[in-house]
């Protein structure tokens, strides 16, 4: 069984394929040519399209949803945290968002750093410099599903829904153990570190101890809402309610 055992990423479940590298310099290669058209045709203003944000306890299987979401709403496309962790961790792909960012979106940076952090915060880290541009630059070029990284936090928050994944600690272990196909005794200490991870991430980047329930516009219990396809359906009628109307 221990030879089994690998690390757990938070935003995966076992259909996911790997590749997040080259996902995230596809978004960003898309992102560019659509601008490029925007640009050519004199339609290149500023805009931030209708997206999905999830955030969730980790091992709640919020990107599974969120795949099953993405067939209910045309093919919306889906970028998970890995996705955005490869843009915010690399110099090249972030310095590439962030100065559009800067050209497109001018004094929205300096604003959503007193935001999260207060007056007295004037410049923000290169990894949230680099993950914010990366987000407004998906969000400006195509309606996107967001699993992670608090995105609910940085986009504008009319132009979100903000869905919520909990669920209790047997769940979320059980669900970690089948996907490593490990015991429930290992994959409680994964889930121990990256909840660690996830807190870390929170206190360090958005001043913030955990996600309040008043921040999302629903909060979805996958104890007592176990059917993925059901929950995707229920945010599926939540967007066309907000969106749509």
């Amino acid at each position: 069984m221990a030879d089994k055992y690998l690390k757990y990423i938070p935003g995966t479940y076992v259909k996911r394929m790997p590749g997040s590298e080259s996902m995230a310099e596809q978004a960003i290669r898309e992102w560019e040519k659509k601008r490029l058209e925007a640009f050519k045709q004199k339609t290149a203003k500023p805009r931030i399209t209708k997206c999905i944000t999830f955030s969730r306890k980790i091992g709640v299987g919020a990107l599974e949803i969120a795949d099953l979401l993405s067939s209910r709403l045309n093919k919306m496309r889906v970028v998970d945290r890995e996705i955005m962790e490869q843009i915010a961790n690399s110099k090249k792909l972030g310095e590439k968002t962030i100065n559009s960012f800067d050209e497109r979106y001018p004094g929205v940076m300096q604003d959503l750093a007193s935001l999260l952090f207060g007056e007295k915060s004037f410049t923000m880290a290169d990894y949230m410099r680099y993950l914010t541009g990366a987000v407004f630059a998906l969000a400006d070029a195509e309606p996107t599903i967001f699993v992670g990284r608090a995105v609910h936090l940085i986009l504008p928050r009319k132009r979100v829904l903000a869905v919520r994944f909990i669920a209790s600690r047997e769940f979320r272990i059980k669900r970690i153990a089948d996907i490593l196909e490990v015991t429930e005794d290992m994959a409680a200490k994964e889930l121990d570190r990256v909840d660690r991870e996830q807190r870390d991430f929170f206190r360090k980047n958005f001043n913030k101890k955990d996600a309040s329930p008043y921040e999302f516009d629903m909060v979805i219990n996958r104890d007592y809402l176990g059917d993925p396809d059901a929950a995707a359906e229920i945010v599926v009628k939540a967007y066309k309610e907000k969106f749509e109307q």
